[in-house]
C-alpha cells in the first residue's frame, strides 16, 4: 500500500511551514542570492517531488535537492546496489552492496538534512501504481534507464498535470528537457514506435562516471528554478550535452499532432 504526502501548491504558504532559525542558517547562501529570497526558500519547503530511479542521476539529483531544502522527496527504484554502481552512484558505499538503492539513498538524505521528509519505495513504477505516485506531486524528476518507464511517467505527468523534468546519460553524452502544462511531451519528442531499443542502457553501452552526475546537477538546478521561482527554462526545449567536446546544444520541439498522450489530455479537458 502506497502512503503519499499531501500535495502543496508551490505558490501557497502556510504559517506552519515558516523556516526555523536553523533552516535559515542552513539555507542562508541561497537566501542571499539576488532573485532568490525567503519566499522562494519557503516554496521549496512546501514542495513534493518524486524521483524515478535512484541510480547515477537519481542519487545526485536527490542529494542536491535535499541540501537545497526541498521539503518532501519520494524515491522509487526496485534495484539492489551492485559493485558496478559505485563507480558513479555517489550515495552508495561498498558496505551498501546488496541493499535496496531507494532505502539507502533515503537514509543518506535524512542524514544530510533532518529538516526534510523522505519516502522510499522499493517496487517498480508501473501501471498499477503510477497514478497514485504521480498525482500528488508538484514535480517529477525522471532519471531512469529504460524507455518503458519514461513513457509511462510522461503519460502520468500529462494526465495529472504534473511538471516533469527528464534527464538521461549514456557514454559521454546526456539529454535534459521539461514537460509542463500544455507543452509538448516526451512522446512528441520521441515517438514510442521509434524508441523501443532497451539495449541503450549504461549496463549495455557504458557510461563515464561524471556523465550522469553532470546531467543530475543540471536536472536539480532546473528543479530548484521551477519550484522556487516558477522558471521553465527547458519547457519544449531539449538540452544536449556532449562530454567529449564539452559543448551543449539547445533545440526546440513542438507538439506532434499524432501524439496519443497529448491527444488523450486534450480530449479529457
Amino acid at each position: 500500500m502506497l502512503v503519499l504526502i499531501y500535495r502543496y501548491n508551490v505558490t501557497d504558504f502556510n504559517q506552519d511551514f515558516e523556516l526555523s532559525d536553523e533552516e535559515m542558517h542552513l539555507y542562508s547562501r541561497q537566501i542571499l542570492l539576488d532573485g532568490w529570497d525567503i519566499q522562494a526558500q519557503e516554496k521549496l519547503k512546501l514542495a513534493n517531488v518524486l524521483i524515478v530511479g535512484a541510480g547515477g542521476i537519481g542519487c545526485m539529483t536527490a542529494e542536491l535537492l535535499a541540501r537545497a531544502g526541498v521539503g518532501k522527496i519520494s524515491l522509487i527504484d526496485p534495484d539492489i546496489i551492485e559493485i558496478s554502481n559505485l563507480q558513479r552512484q555517489v550515495a552508495f558505499m561498498p558496505q551498501d552492496v546488496g541493499f535496496y538503492k531507494a532505502e539507502i539513498l533515503a537514509k543518506r538524505l535524512m542524514e544530510i538534512n533532518p529538516h526534510i521528509e523522505v519516502q522510499s519505495f522499493t517496487q517498480k513504477i508501473d501501471e498499477s501504481n503510477a497514478d497514485e505516485l504521480i498525482a500528488m506531486q508538484d514535480l517529477v524528476l525522471d532519471g531512469c534507464d529504460n524507455f518503458t518507464t519514461r513513457y509511462l511517467v510522461n503519460a502520468g505527468c500529462k494526465q495529472h498535470n504534473v511538471a516533469l523534468i527528464s534527464a538521461s546519460a549514456i557514454g559521454f553524452q546526456g539529454q535534459l528537457f521539461m514537460v509542463e502544462g500544455e507543452s509538448a511531451c516526451y512522446e512528441c519528442l520521441f515517438p514510442k514506435e521509434h524508441h523501443q531499443n532497451e539495449n541503450l542502457r549504461c549496463a549495455d553501452s557504458g557510461v563515464l562516471a561524471t556523465t550522469p552526475n553532470v546531467m543530475a546537477s543540471l536536472q536539480a538546478h532546473h528543479a530548484l528554478l521551477y519550484l522556487g521561482l516558477g522558471i521553465t527554462a527547458l519547457k519544449e526545449k531539449l538540452l544536449l550535452w556532449d562530454g567529449l567536446n564539452m559543448q551543449q546544444k539547445l533545440l526546440s520541439f513542438v507538439h506532434d499532432e499524432e501524439c496519443p498522450i497529448c491527444q488523450a489530455r486534450l480530449s479529457s479537458d
